[in-house]
């Protein structure tokens, strides 16, 4: 009863043969655009992690930076779209600026470049969340220039680009140091230039600010995880013969045990240590499973999937705690989702997929050093020439007031009070 419809795609796929073969066109071309074709269809679904990200990072969020939060998720589409294009693609890949003088004989250039294009993207959105609450918005535009069109692809470039870490061995699939750590670690920097928000910490203690929207959170989550299938499944790069389809196959479902194990793990530690089953700490667990497989989709399948993904859940909730004791406000768990599991994604491919594991720890270390220094000296330099803090007046009011004029939800009570909403202008 299975065969028939079997025997039916092969059909058709004969027939498609034949008919490009009566057509004068070759089984190389026919592979050309059947790679190309599906290269832009995973690089859709990386771009449908930017509405995840930004409903993520909004629900947690209070309700007065709506409008902020999301702003800056299409500000960072919109740059990356232009800056990435302009020089970043060209110092990643060591071609000529706007795609000048860039070949690829498997797929159409310009799905080569759009495919990497939403990457560099998701590297500066995973520093959006951790430093929401506080920053210029116009500050922020000038560093989510630099950071996709400079600090992503110099650093990128030590491996995709075919540089030093790439000379070694170094194995990264799809980004776990890439671009996870380093846009975590980039975080991380700015939160140590940019300091916690008003409020978040007395004396020792840490002042509970929680998100106004969980559902937006849990929303922003299915989009990511839905998303994470064209980031890593994407990274295969070919898709036409019948091992790449195999080898996507089974990347997709070892990116799903990894999601699946990191949030059973963070839920059961919620549930433990908190007497309840924790949401927010859930969707941190499946987006740290998610990063600690996307160094290795390809190398660690079955049980080493499960295994990797459920520590890097269990490690997110660990660094979240240790970051807040340490008074390294991060909203949004950010720095501990990509920074951290990050590293420990890097660290698992050569624990469980064969990798060099002195070669991954220092290309892991390399990422995150680098991406650490490069975020604070950023936003260190802009600190102390054009400001990077809103007003303390402004910070209390909300973003959205401050900086946009106008607030997220239009039954805010504020927009009714010419007081307040003038205050501090």
């Amino acid at each position: 009863m299975h065969r028939f419809p079997r025997f039916l795609a092969a059909c058709g796929l004969l027939a498609a043969f034949a008919i490009a073969q009566a057509q004068g066109e070759s089984v190389a071309e026919i592979a050309y655009a059947v790679d190309t074709l599906f290269m832009l269809l995973a690089a859709v679904l990386v771009a449908f992690m930017q509405p995840g990200f930004a409903l993520l990072e909004a629900g947690l969020h209070s309700s007065k930076n709506v409008v902020n939060i999301f702003m800056k998720n299409i500000a960072d589409f919109a740059v990356a779209g232009l800056a990435y294009w302009a020089v970043g693609f060209a110092i990643m890949y060591g071609t000529g600026a706007f795609l000048a003088g860039y070949v690829n004989d498997t797929v159409a250039v310009s799905a080569d470049f759009f495919f990497q294009m939403v990457f560099a993207a998701t590297a500066a959105t995973i520093v959006s969340g951790a430093i929401g609450g506080r920053m210029r918005f116009s500050t922020y535009l000038i560093f989510s220039v630099v950071m996709t069109g400079a600090i992503y692809p110099y650093l990128g470039q030590w491996l995709w680009g075919g540089g030093w870490l790439a000379q070694m061995g170094f194995a990264d699939f799809a980004g776990s140091s890439v671009v996870h750590a380093v846009g975590g670690f980039a975080a991380l920097g700015a939160v140590l230039a940019i300091g916690p928000r008003l409020g978040r910490y007395v004396g020792r203690r840490p002042v509970a600010m929680p998100g106004h929207n969980l559902a937006y959170a849990g929303l922003g989550l299915f989009l990511l995880w839905i998303g994470w299938f064209g980031f890593n499944g994407g990274s295969q790069l070919v898709f036409s013969s019948a091992a790449d389809a195999r080898a996507v196959a089974d990347i997709f479902v070892n990116t799903n045990l990894a999601a699946a194990a990191g949030g059973v793990a963070a839920l059961l530690l919620s549930w433990l240590f908190f007497r309840k089953p924790d949401i927010s700490v859930t969707i941190n667990g499946v987006l740290g499973g998610l990063v600690s497989i996307t160094a290795g989709p390809d190398v660690v399948t079955g049980l080493a999937a499960v295994a990797a993904g459920a520590i890097g859940g269990a490690i997110v909730v660990g660094s979240v705690v240790a970051f807040d004791r340490l008074k390294v406000d991060d909203p949004v768990g950010a720095i501990s989702v990509h920074g951290v599991a990050g590293i420990w994604g890097t660290l698992a491919v050569g624990i469980f997929g064969g990798g060099d594991l002195g070669v991954q720890a220092l290309g892991a270390l390399a990422y995150a050093g680098s991406a650490l220094a490069a975020g604070y000296l950023v936003f260190l330099a802009m600190a102390r020439t054009i400001g990077i803090r809103v007003r303390p007046a402004e910070e209390v009011r909300g973003l959205d007031l401050a900086e946009h004029g106008l607030a997220g939800y239009a039954n805010d009570d504020r927009l009714r009070d010419p007081v307040v909403v003038g205050a501090g202008d």
